[in-house]
Parts: C-alpha cells; sequence; structure tokens
C-alpha cells in the first residue's frame, strides 16, 4: 500500500544510482519557451540539443518525462546548479510533498493522481525546480500528467501564462495538481454513496472489502494532499523576490482549493469510519430478525411436539387409568384440530403483544 525506496544504509547523500532510476521507458525531453509575443515547443533526443535551442531571455519550460538516464540528471543539475540532494530527492519517488529554497532556485516535491485509461487511481510524483527564467519538472512516467490545460493556455496566450514570469508558470503546475484531485474526490465519493446503499440493503464480505478498499485510497489521497498546504504556505511566504506579489494572489487561491479538498478528504473519513459501523449494526439487525423467526418458530412448535409426544407413547390401553383418547374414532383429527387452533391462537397473541 505504500512504496518505499531507500538508499543503503552508509550511501554518501546526494549519490544518484540505479536504485532509485526505474526504467520506465524511453526518457522524454519537451521544452516550451515562450515570452508575451511568442512560443515555442519541441522534443529533444538529447541534453545538447536541449541547451541548443535555451533562451534565457524568455521563460524556459523544461520537461523530462521518465527518470531512467541518470547522465540527463546529472547535466542537468550541473547546467542549472542544482543541489545534489534535491537531484536524489527527484530520484526517490516516495518523498513526502514539500519545498526548499536554495540560493537561485527552489525545489518543489508534489504528488499528482489521475485516472489511467483502465480506471486505476494512480498517483505519481513531480519534482520542480523554478529559477529565475526557467522551470524544470521530473515526471516518473512518460506519456501521462495533468498539466495538458497549462500546456493549452501557453499555445494560445489565454489568460495570464505567457505574460507572467517561471513564478506564475509554477503557480499553473501546481493548481492543475491541485484542481485534479477534484475529479478524483468526486469518484470516491459517488463510490462512498454506494456502499452506504449496499450496506443498509444487503451487507456482504464482498461490500466489507470495498470498505475498505476506499479506506485505503482515501488514506493515500490524505497522505498526497496535506502536505502540499505546507509547500504552498512556504511559496506565498517567499521574500526572495523570485515569486511576484502578483503571483502570491493566485497561491492564495490555490491555497483555499488545497484546504478544501482537505476537509473533503476528513469528511470521508468519518463517512467512512460510520460506514464500517453502519455494516456491524446491519448484520446484528439481520441476525437478530433472523433469531426472531426462529424464535417464533420454536415457541409455536413446543406445545405442538408436547401433545404429539404425550399421544405418542402407545400405553396399553385395557388399563381405565390410560388415555381414553387413544381409542376416539376421529382422534387423529381431533390431534390436528386442536394444534392448528394452539397455533393460530400463539400467532395471534404474538401480534396483539407486537412481537411480529
Amino acid at each position: 500500500m505504500i512504496r518505499l525506496k531507500y538508499h543503503l544504509p552508509g550511501t554518501p547523500p546526494g549519490s544518484l544510482s540505479n536504485e532509485h532510476a526505474e526504467n520506465q521507458g524511453q526518457t522524454v525531453i519537451s521544452l516550451f519557451q515562450y515570452d508575451q509575443e511568442t512560443v515555442f515547443e519541441g522534443q529533444f533526443d538529447s541534453f545538447e540539443e536541449l541547451m541548443s535551442r535555451y533562451d534565457p531571455t524568455k521563460v524556459n519550460w523544461i520537461n523530462i518525462e521518465g527518470l531512467g538516464d541518470l547522465d540527463l540528471i546529472r547535466k542537468m543539475g550541473e547546467r542549472f546548479k542544482l543541489h545534489p540532494l534535491s537531484l536524489e530527492d527527484v530520484l526517490n519517488t516516495t518523498q513526502r510533498p514539500k519545498f526548499e529554497h536554495y540560493d537561485d532556485h527552489f525545489f518543489i516535491v508534489t504528488e499528482m493522481l489521475y485516472f489511467s485509461p483502465d480506471e486505476e487511481l494512480l498517483f505519481e510524483q513531480v519534482s520542480m525546480f523554478m529559477g529565475a527564467n526557467f522551470v524544470i519538472t521530473f515526471q516518473e512516467e512518460s506519456g501521462q500528467d495533468v498539466f495538458d490545460a497549462v500546456r493549452r493556455r501557453l499555445r494560445t496566450g489565454r489568460g495570464f501564462a505567457r505574460t507572467r514570469k517561471s513564478d506564475y508558470l509554477t503557480y499553473a503546475l501546481l493548481d492543475a495538481v491541485v484542481d485534479h484531485f477534484f475529479p478524483i474526490l468526486e469518484v470516491l465519493g459517488d463510490g462512498i454513496e454506494d456502499l452506504e446503499d449496499a450496506l443498509l440493503e444487503r451487507p456482504s464480505k464482498s461490500t466489507l472489502r470495498e470498505l475498505h478498499e476506499c479506506k485505503r485510497l482515501l488514506l493515500q489521497v490524505r497522505r498526497a494532499s496535506w502536505p502540499q498546504r505546507e509547500v504552498l504556505s512556504a511559496i506565498m511566504r517567499d521574500d526572495t523576490g523570485l515569486v511576484a506579489r502578483e503571483t502570491q494572489v493566485f497561491l492564495r487561491d490555490c491555497y483555499d482549493h488545497i484546504t478544501q479538498i482537505i476537509d473533503i478528504i476528513e469528511s470521508y473519513r468519518d463517512l467512512t469510519a460510520g460506514l464500517m459501523d453502519l455494516y456491524l449494526s446491519s448484520v446484528g439487525a439481520r441476525t437478530n430478525e433472523i433469531m426472531r423467526v426462529l424464535t417464533v418458530v420454536s415457541t409455536i412448535f413446543i406445545p405442538l411436539t408436547f401433545i404429539a409426544g404425550v399421544y405418542g407413547m402407545n400405553f396399553d390401553t385395557d388399563s381405565p387409568f390410560n388415555m381414553p383418547e387413544l381409542k376416539f374414532r376421529y382422534g387423529y383429527i381431533g390431534f390436528w384440530v386442536v394444534a392448528i387452533c394452539i397455533v393460530i391462537g400463539m400467532y395471534l397473541m404474538m401480534r396483539r403483544r407486537k412481537w411480529l
């Protein structure tokens, strides 16, 4: 349920190794380069090709999808003076979302959530480096992310994307990550409502397994969302000048969204905890109903069993002290008449006392 990766004890800090660089296919290097008038979008096969296009007078968004190319990561670190510990955290894909400030750039770790084509909920770490004129993002896998809306705004020039600097681009990327929590929580909320109906109508072991799976997913979503509020709060408090005051207004809005998400998650966790009590109550109620029916049946058959037992002893009928009813011509029919009257009488008595 919880991924765990770590260096072997004794490994020097800042080491980059293939223990954390899992081979997830070919590494994809892409660049969005823009200013207010122009925008360039392209993919590159090598670090050298990328740097030949790099322009420090514009905003450069370098996106690297896949962490299998350690040589590329080392070269990026050397070119942009990225701290070795941060590069190590890029490869350690079980990092808690965090924010770190260095002399001339920020390092941000966040976790984005999205549904795969087969409707499986995926968690992926995104590492960001933000400088005065660049944003570098590292993704675990290629082909899937939540940044398509940001790319469309950069292509079309809609909104403030192309009129602001790299700090606004960083906000836009973080906002895309945060906003994708809402549709996921909507799906989880619908699932919780369906579980509630199922637990009321037909509690079963399969429903209980679904409830535990829902609780596990909520725990993972909570683990991904809570630290992101700390990240946004730290960026808003920045006093180095890398984040403009105009961008801090947008960051506050993003902070409000993540706070709302956390409140929703906590509400869902309370609901799932209540659903466990509901399951136990439903199972107990069904058991009590079954026991009541069995008790009623047993109670009705007690006098019938007594009568049948007494008249089934077959005593000698020659003795005057034995049962004279054994010689009745219609004794068998009489027995059934008495038995049916007893059943009807006991049923009416239980209905009057509201036991049924």
